[in-house]
């Protein structure tokens, strides 16, 4: 028994997709390769992999003529997948391009060897680190591998990527994008919020990475930003995604609501038509911290929230409540210098052209707000055109105040007018910063810190009708076995699948114990749940589904692990 343990463990890449399949296989051999499988399969669950594409210090480009990668351990130095060298801690190998190859060389100059690539960095033992590259104002470290790409739009540059499992990536994000004092339970709701961004983000800008390390993704400053809070928070909240109907949202968050978040639709464009407002998402829908808070879309009922200071969870913020004032000729200075630009992104009409002269104001007239007062579309009047203008990030940019963009496009404007009718000044008075749609962070902060809410609480009330739940997957006759992690502190969770195919069974491994539950049959009973409370435990889970052995058809089984709550005080 044991000898053909041995042989198929060692031939088991060849025959773990086709064993099952095979029924001339005896049934005892059969069963110690599943087995063999199996264990495999709980002991070294797929890792999901994320490229984050790193910017300069300043993050104006993802794109270098050169660059000196070391760690501070030994690195292993790979063309591709081939290894060329290693080298010890510290020492540097710096790259450039020349003839669309890669030269390698050390700080002395002496040249190492040339490649085509792409250069891979491992570091088993440490991280890795870029020359000169700083975040947070020291040497930026890495986990994972860095891996340097050709640019395939500029000759001669190249692409730096840190490819890295999602969980550690996330620990270089979360106390970056949130301050640690906010507490753990924000922390973790955060977490999530960034997990869903990075799995399933909004628009992707470039081919050789996923995401960059900059705003317009996720800020992620690397390994020697990690706080042990954060650390904890992504820990305690492995593998737990946000779903709307078997799908993972995308989990928007800004810094300040102001006090009533927006609906996705009336704050983001379609990426690719630039089509505004873009096609709504349900669960990104407007909603005020005080329910009884009725919708701002009318003008007088704007002014008096956010010229007021209401009971909020993001009342904290010093972005909560905020005025900006322009003379004429400022507000004139700062439209000059602005609509150009502003019109080139296709939101501005008719488009006011660079190096054109804008007539005089005679005021900022909002003709639409959505039902957190955010301005949706806004007319610049002047003597002698109207300009139209859409988007709340348009908006903000276009409206500086001393050089910097407005904090937010909930905002009410006040005219001033002399005698004959000529526009003295305008005074805005605004609440929050950022765009305002799904998560606050100041909110997630207070309602953690202030009234004790836990982290999926926190996330439902700015997530409407989403369910936490491990990332959806498809179990097949091509895909036999996946394992996923998990944690959880409350110790429920369903598996909830979709039985399409009309399977009998489903066979399941739970932190160790071995389960076939047996599956209803009829159209109506397509989506079933199991209860699996009694096989959980506190903290970190581990879940093996894998695919009957009898079925040989490519028939797939839709799955995936809810956590649920058996009372209020939980979700």
């Amino acid at each position: 028994m044991s000898r053909v343990l041995v042989l198929l463990l060692i031939n088991l890449f060849l025959i773990s997709s086709a064993v099952f399949a095979n029924d001339n296989i005896p049934d005892a051999t059969l069963q110690i390769a599943r087995e063999a499988e199996i264990k495999s399969a709980v002991q070294n669950p797929a890792k999901h992999i994320v490229r984050v594409g790193l910017g300069d210090s300043s993050f104006s480009r993802y794109d270098f003529e050169k660059a000196g990668i070391f760690a501070d351990a030994q690195m292993q130095v790979f063309d591709n997948t081939e290894l060329i060298f290693e080298v010890p801690a510290y020492k540097t190998i710096n790259l450039k391009l020349s003839s669309d190859m890669f030269v390698l060389t050390y700080d002395n100059g002496e040249v190492i060897d040339q490649v085509k690539g792409p250069v891979r960095f491992v570091c088993n033992d440490g991280k890795l680190g870029v020359k000169n590259l700083k975040r947070v104002g020291a040497q930026a470290f890495y986990r994972g591998e860095i891996e340097i790409t050709k640019y395939n739009k500029k000759i001669g540059r190249f692409h730096i990527v840190n490819v890295i499992d999602v969980e550690d990536y996330l620990k270089g994000v979360v106390p970056n994008e949130m301050p640690v004092y906010f507490g753990l339970e924000a922390l973790k709701a955060q977490s999530v919020a960034a997990r869903n961004y990075v799995l399933s983000p909004r628009t992707k800008a470039y081919d050789a990475f996923d995401v960059v390390d900059s705003v317009a993704s996720q800020v992620y400053f690397g390994a020697g930003s990690e706080k042990e809070a954060g650390t904890r928070a992504v820990e305690e909240t492995e593998g737990v995604v946000a779903l709307y109907n078997w799908d993972l949202i995308l989990a928007q968050y800004s810094s300040t609501a102001g006090g009533y978040t927006e609906s996705f639709a009336n704050v983001f464009s379609d990426p690719k038509s630039k089509v505004f407002p873009s096609v709504a998402k349900p669960y990104l829908i407007a909603k005020p911290d005080m329910l009884s808070q009725k919708p701002l879309t009318l003008e007088e009922d704007a002014a008096a929230f956010y010229k007021s200071k209401p009971d909020s969870y993001d009342m904290k913020s010093p972005y909560f409540r905020w005025q900006r004032s322009w003379t004429k000729d400022e507000l004139q200075n700062a439209l000059q210098s602005t609509l150009a630009a502003q019109s080139a992104t296709g939101f501005v009409h008719p488009a006011f052209n660079k190096g054109g002269k804008l007539d005089e104001i005679v005021k900022l007239e909002v003709t639409r707000r959505g039902e957190s007062g955010k301005i949706i579309e806004m007319e610049i009047v002047t003597k002698s055109q109207n300009y139209k203008v859409f988007k709340e990030l348009v908006i903000r940019r276009l409206l500086t105040c001393n050089g910097k963009a407005l904090p937010s496009a909930n905002v009410v404007f006040e005219h001033k007018y002399d005698d004959d009718g000529n526009l003295l000044s305008v005074d805005a008075f605004g609440g929050g910063y950022g765009h305002g749609v799904g998560l606050s962070q100041y909110g997630a902060g207070f309602m953690a810190t202030e009234l004790k809410q836990p982290y999926e609480k926190i996330l439902k009330h700015y997530y409407t009708d989403i369910t936490l739940a491990t990332k959806p997957v498809i179990l097949s006759s091509a895909q036999r076995i996946i394992t996923q992690n998990f944690y959880t502190k409350h110790k429920h969770a369903e598996i909830v699948l979709d039985n399409k195919y009309q399977l009998s069974h489903v066979l399941v491994n739970i932190n160790g114990k071995e389960k076939d539950f047996e599956l209803s049959k009829g159209f109506f009973k397509r989506v079933e749940r199991i209860d699996i409370s009694k096989f959980i435990k506190h903290g970190r889970n581990t879940i093996t589904f894998y695919y009957p052995p009898e079925e040989n058809e490519n028939k797939g089984l839709r799955l995936f692990v809810e956590l649920t709550g058996k009372d209020d005080d939980i979700f």
